[in-house]
Formats: C-alpha cells, sequence, structure tokens
C-alpha cells in the first residue's frame, strides 16, 4: 500500500529491507518495547505496516536522553540511518536492518501507566478493553480484524458492481416495521408526539426500489435492532449486505449468493470453501436431522425418531413420549464419566432435558450400560438395521414432546460434536435452508408469521384460500454456515391481494395493512414487477474469515452485553432543555 511520503516518515515501519542500508530515512509510529543494554538502547518501532528495530547508541547524547525518558505506547518519530543488523531477525519482514537514529522527536506522550499491555497475550477484562478501545485497537489480531474488513466489504463492493448490481442508500431515519424486535425510536422535534425508528433493515425501502423500476439494487446496509446480544450478534446494531432484483426467482437469488459469497471467502482464507450449489435442505428436514435450522454440517451426527422402534418398550421415560437417537460411531471407547458428563449438560437450564438415556453396543455388538436392560433384541435389531448402529458405537436417547425433543436433541448433537472433536477441519460448508412454513402457532395459540411477513407463500393464493396456514409454506430461505445463520431472504409477496389475504390470516385487517405498510400496499397497486433478494450479514461473514469466536472481535467500537458503548459513555442522561425540545418529559422510578 503506498503511503503519502512528508516530514513525519519517508518510509512505513513494515518497508524497509537489506537494500534499503546507507539510506537516510524517517520513521513514526508507536514504542512497543525498549530495551536498554547500557551502551545501547533498542526499541521496536510500530506502525499499521510492521516493526523496524531502532538502535540509540551512547554516541549522540540528545537522542540517547530522550530515548531513555520514552515510555512505551507513546507516538514518536525518528530520523537515521539504515545499517545492517549484527544479529538477524528473518521472521520479521524487517528483522535483517535496523535504524541507527540521529534525532528522536516525541509527537504524543503515553502515561507511565498503561490500563493494559497492547500487544500480549494475555487475557484482559472485556469492559476494560471497551473502555479503552483506542489502545485495544492496536492489538495487532484485532487491528488486523479491522483492516481484514475494509477489504473484505471492498471485494464485496466490486462484485456487486461486476454483477451490475446498483448502490443506493436507504433512510436511515423511518417507519417502525415489524421485523420481529424491538424499534430503536428517534422522538421527532417538529412534529410533537411522533417518532422515526431506525430501520431494522431496508426492507420496505428495496422493494419500493424495485416499484421504481430499478433492476438491481445493493447497499453495505446499517441495520438497527433493540434485541439481546449473543456471541454471534452484535447488541443494537449491525451490517449486512442488501440486495434486491426485479423479475427474478428464488433461483436467480441463489446464483448470486453462491457467486458472491464463496469467492469472498476464497479470497480471504486458505481454508477450503464450498462452491455452488450449495446443499438445499428444507425447513423440516433440518429440523428432524439437526434439531437446529443452521445445521452446522461439519458434524457428522445425525438425528433420527426412533419413537415407533419404543413404543411398546417398559421404560416409563420413553412411554407416551418423542424418543430420538443420536448414533456415534466407536462412541464405545468413552468411559462412564464422559457420559455423566453429557447427561449434565443436557440436564442444565440453558437445555431443559429431564434426563439423557444412553447405551453402547461392544465389539461383539452386546448391548452394555445405561439403558441396556430397555433394550429388547428386536429394538436392537431395528437400532442395528434401521438406525446405523454398528458395533463400538453409542447411542443417546432424548424423549420429550416432539418440538421440544427435537431442540434437546439438536443441542446434544452439537455438544457431542465438539466434545468428541468431530467437526471437519479448516473448511467453510454452506447451505440453503428452504421452505420455511408461512405461519406458526404464538404462544397464545393464535397463527402468526413465522418468518419475513413480506414473503410470497408458496402456492400464492389458491394455498392461502385452500390450506390450513400452518401447512403453507413460502418462498424463504437462510444462508447457513459452519452453524450460523449467514443470510435470509425470500421471494416478495408483490401482489396486495395475496398481501392482504397473508396479513389477514395473521389477525390483520386491510385497514391494519394500509395503516401499518401504507407505502408498500399503495406502491403495489402501479404495476410492481415480482422481486426478490436477500440480505447476508457482514458482521457474521468477517467474524467467519477471520476465525473468531467474538463478534465483537470484527468491529471497531462494539458495544457491550449490555448494549453500552462504554467507551463514549453511551447510553447516556440528556439535559431537561434537549429533552423539552423533542416534547419528552421522562416518567422514571427512584
Amino acid at each position: 500500500m503506498e503511503v503519502v511520503k512528508n516530514i513525519y516518515r519517508t518510509h512505513t515501519c513494515g518497508e524497509l529491507n537489506i537494500n534499503n542500508v546507507d539510506e537516510d530515512v524517517k520513521l513514526s509510529g508507536w514504542v512497543q518495547k525498549i530495551r536498554d543494554l547500557g551502551g545501547m538502547l533498542f526499541i521496536d518501532l510500530r506502525d499499521e505496516f510492521g516493526i523496524t528495530q531502532i538502535l540509540i547508541s551512547n554516541e549522540n547524547k540528545e537522542p540517547e536522553e530522550k530515548a531513555k525518558a520514552l515510555t512505551t505506547e507513546s507516538c514518536i518519530h525518528i530520523e537515521g540511518k539504515v545499517v545492517e543488523r549484527a544479529s538477524k531477525n528473518l521472521n520479521m519482514s524487517t528483522g535483517e536492518i535496523e535504524v541507527k537514529a540521529s534525532k528522536i522527536e516525541v509527537l504524543g506522550k503515553c502515561k507511565n501507566v498503561l490500563p493494559f499491555e497492547v500487544n500480549t497475550d494475555q487475557e484482559v477484562r472485556e469492559d476494560l478493553r471497551l473502555e479503552y478501545r483506542f489502545l485495544d485497537l492496536r492489538n495487532e489480531k484485532l487491528h488486523n480484524n479491522i483492516l481484514l474488513r475494509s477489504k473484505i466489504l471492498k471485494t464485496i463492493r466490486d462484485k456487486m458492481d461486476e454483477l451490475d448490481f446498483t448502490e443506493i442508500q436507504t433512510p436511515i431515519l423511518a417507519n417502525s416495521s415489524p421485523e420481529g424486535a424491538r424499534d430503536y425510536l428517534v422522538p421527532s422535534r417538529l412534529n410533537p408526539g411522533e417518532f422515526y425508528a431506525l430501520p431494522q433493515a431496508p426492507q420496505q425501502f428495496k422493494q419500493l426500489l424495485m416499484v421504481s423500476g430499478f433492476n438491481k439494487y445493493y447497499q453495505i446496509a446499517p441495520c438497527f435492532r433493540d434485541e439481546d446480544p449473543r456471541a454471534d450478534r452484535a447488541p443494537g446494531e449491525f451490517y449486512q449486505l442488501d440486495f434486491e432484483m426485479s423479475f427474478a426467482t428464488q433461483e436467480d437469488v441463489f446464483k448470486v449468493i453462491e457467486e458472491v459469497v464463496p469467492y469472498t471467502f476464497e479470497k480471504f482464507t486458505n481454508w477450503k470453501v464450498d462452491k455452488g450449489p450449495f446443499v438445499r435442505i428444507p425447513y423440516k428436514e433440518a429440523m428432524e436431522k439437526y434439531g437446529i435450522d443452521k445445521p452446522d454440517l461439519r458434524n457428522p451426527l445425525i438425528i433420527q425418531d426412533v419413537t415407533e422402534c419404543f413404543k411398546d418398550s417398559d421404560f416409563n421415560a420413553f412411554k407416551g413420549k418423542t424418543v430420538k437417537v443420536i448414533v456415534v460411531p466407536d462412541g464405545n471407547n468413552q468411559g462412564r464419566k464422559f457420559f455423566d458428563k453429557m447427561g449434565e449438560f443436557a440436564t442444565s437450564n440453558d437445555v431443559g432435558a429431564k434426563g439423557l438415556a444412553w447405551t453402547k453396543l461392544d465389539a461383539t455388538g452386546e448391548v452394555t450400560g445405561g439403558i441396556a436392560k430397555f433394550i429388547t433384541p428386536e429394538i436392537k435389531e431395528a437400532l442395528q438395521t434401521k438406525y446405523g448402529a454398528s458395533n463400538n458405537s453409542a447411542m443417546f436417547f432424548i424423549a420429550d414432546e416432539f418440538e421440544k425433543a427435537q431442540k434437546i436433541a439438536g443441542l446434544v448433537r452439537i455438544e457431542l460434536g465438539k466434545r468428541l472433536d468431530l467437526l471437519e477441519k479448516d473448511v467453510y460448508r454452506f447451505c440453503f435452508i428452504v421452505d420455511f412454513p408461512m405461519y406458526e402457532l404464538s404462544d397464545e395459540g393464535t397463527i402468526d408469521f413465522s418468518h419475513n411477513p413480506f414473503s410470497m407463500p408458496q402456492g400464492g393464493l389458491e394455498a392461502l384460500n385452500t390450506k390450513d396456514p400452518l401447512d403453507v409454506y413460502a418462498y424463504q430461505y437462510d444462508l447457513v454456515c459452519n452453524g450460523y445463520e449467514m443470510a435470509s431472504g425470500a421471494v416478495r409477496n408483490h401482489d396486495p391481494e395475496i398481501m392482504v389475504k397473508a396479513f389477514e390470516i395473521a389477525g390483520y385487517t386491510e385497514e391494519d395493512v394500509k395503516n401499518r405498510f401504507g407505502a408498500l400496499y399503495n406502491a403495489f397497486q402501479y404495476g410492481t414487477p415480482p422481486h426478490a433478494g436477500a440480505a447476508p450479514g457482514i458482521d457474521r461473514m468477517v467474524m467467519l474469515i477471520a476465525d473468531s469466536q467474538n463478534i465483537r472481535e470484527v468491529i471497531a467500537f462494539p458495544k457491550n452485553k449490555r448494549a453500552r458503548d462504554l467507551l463514549m459513555r453511551a447510553p447516556s442522561v440528556v439535559s431537561e432543555q434537549q429533552l423539552k425540545d423533542v416534547h419528552i418529559k421522562l416518567d422514571l422510578e427512584k
């Protein structure tokens, strides 16, 4: 990367090599380390591009005195001559040379006591790191994550431009929209008592762009949702590659994703990357085989339903329940402690199982351990012939109400994959989850949308008029990578008649639709093309490419787990005058 040469530097700290010996140079950067060897003093000078060793000898008193007064992480400027190092470090790009300083100038002094060491493997409390994020970002790994993010964004933009998409920005001050989370509300000064909402996604705007005659739209869109944070989800705000296409089907959207995503991953990783077409798994099958709608395909274990197998069993814990089994090849070599620990995991509050039954087949095929006494010869034969239980395998059983059994089995499958180290290494496995149900039952027993309410039902108006709502599928899809949901999308419902009927089934009247989604409803009366799109998550994509376990490690200024910005101290109390300006009075409990 070309750097401007000016009064502060002729080169970067990662640029000099043996070919620069005897050149007079200027460098600027941060003091990473100081080593005083008596007659000589060495400084590791660091900038974004690397580290150069600076030599200060006692021949020149002025730089020596300044160097001895330096503190680590101070920002300094040096001038000197490049010389060949007596003791070379070939692990560094600049390891064959050093710069003998003739002048040192302190550009920005650092306090003597740092809140934590910047470039160290030592564990530092996350709240302290976030409070001093400007220091934390000097850490090489974290700094490189942010540079990587920038390169990934550029790659995505270049690829979308190549595919003839047009980048268009949509409003940040928008209206409230039912995207499945709470809105962040912004009071209006000019319109007392009314509020903007920060967009949970540019959903309605991008659909309106299709009505406006734009062929292909995209943007790197900021999205805002007031939801609880997770390790793979940033609280408050996140970014996504939002795109939409006119006259497009589900297949067209898949082709774009299969073009852009593997291309981006391959450019920045040495891992194996799945190429399109990606595996497609119907939602129902995903829940049956993996117990989750974002399966990690690196894990070879699958869940199987053995309810029929145990229908006449004497084991009371299985009676009247849905019974799931996970067969683990070569699981016979695990000791009793392993099975007990898995039982503790399954019955933990995070999982919620009443218990985890298990048994094994030894090398001779004999059933041993756990619930072996309830495995009749008939059940054993079925487990071997129908469900793949072979000699030396272990079996884990989950019995509960149908949906709960699926969920618990899914969590047990994930944990077994981790504890037994079964996950395929250094690979990105992609799949599309398709055929999501259009509706689901709410906790109150009413019909509600299960995913995106703006999606086209499979079968159109006829399906809505003739089918049980819970049997209607939607043209909705998710992209999943290594167990993370990486994108959601849908073929949009562009027909106002189908739109009204879809919302009517979920308990909304036509007037509700007009009032809540008036812009879309009105626009759909004026010649709307069929359109479809998706939105891969940028933060999650960078997290996966960087092989990071925490999404905050790929965001420059993230919030903590309570959605607080510890660096800028936000959210914060505002003045009475500011509240008056936006016509708000606070009613807080003391």
